[in-house]
């Protein structure tokens, strides 16, 4: 590994030469290992390209750039892009499980299960402290006899769900009415896929910065066009999944509204 970042200091100065298309890639410096020549070079060669896409792009709007696709081998000792790649992909998940849960034009005791429920105990998911059941198509009851201090807590956390829903209480028993599926009702839920949506991505950016800041702690390591390619594959990576986010709201907003 250390070698391969060595090459790479190496053949920064190649960075700024001319930029002609039809450049010969230099020979990899003396000392490269072979097993490491081919990624050596490849590297250099993405380097030279995106150098030169990005100053195409500058010069005419609306050019396309080429990605971006280090060796995750090649920077180990800098960042783990696995390890990054499945921090983003667990938000998309995330989100793909609420529209599952939370997000349904018929409303099921099975969407009750995960309303968090903030007690002076602490946080606890809804059936955890009482038992959930459906009456009937209209009706969904939730018995809190179990833990009858917790009821207040238990109509405010279901209150507050985004579901709309509009709980009644007996005693230990919480009475939820399934709302009617009207147009206002579809929308509402429309406009909760897209909150949910942002939040998602708000929890993406944190993943995307905080790789970032790693990357940028290794500035006196490595070479500043290493850096600024990490970035860049990164920034592409975060891209990627919220363009899979926007898909799943698409889907998700045309199944609601119907």
């Amino acid at each position: 590994m250390a070698m391969a970042l060595r090459c790479f200091r190496q053949l920064q100065s190649l960075l700024y030469r001319s930029s002609c298309a039809t450049r010969v890639l230099p020979q990899a410096p003396a000392g490269c290992p072979a097993l490491l020549l081919k990624g050596c070079r490849q590297c250099v060669h993405q380097m030279m390209l995106t150098r030169q896409l990005a100053t195409k792009k500058a010069k005419g709007k609306g050019q396309a750039q080429a990605r971006v696709n280090i060796s995750a081998a090649l920077v180990e000792d800098i960042i783990n892009l696995e390890e990054t790649s499945e921090d983003m992909q667990a938000v998309v998940e995330a989100l793909k499980e609420d529209f599952s849960r939370n997000l349904s034009i018929r409303t099921s005791p099975g969407a009750f299960d995960h309303i968090i429920v903030v007690t002076k105990d602490g946080k606890f998911p809804l059936n955890q402290l009482g038992q959930i059941s459906q009456k009937s198509p209209q009706l969904v009851v939730v018995n809190m006899t179990s833990f009858p201090e917790s009821t207040a807590a238990a109509m405010k956390a279901i209150r507050e769900s985004g579901m709309n829903l509009n709980p009644e209480v007996d005693g230990t028993i919480i009475r939820v009415p399934i709302p009617k599926i009207t147009r206002e009702h579809r929308e509402n839920l429309a406009k909760l896929a897209k909150q949910s949506t942002n939040k998602s991505k708000d929890a993406l950016r944190k993943v995307r910065s905080k790789s970032v800041t790693q990357i940028k702690k290794c500035k006196s390591k490595v070479s500043e066009d290493t850096i600024w390619l990490l970035e860049k594959q990164i920034q592409q990576m975060a891209d990627s999944a919220a363009a899979e986010m926007d898909k799943l709201l698409a889907a998700k907003t045309k199944e609601l509204l119907g």
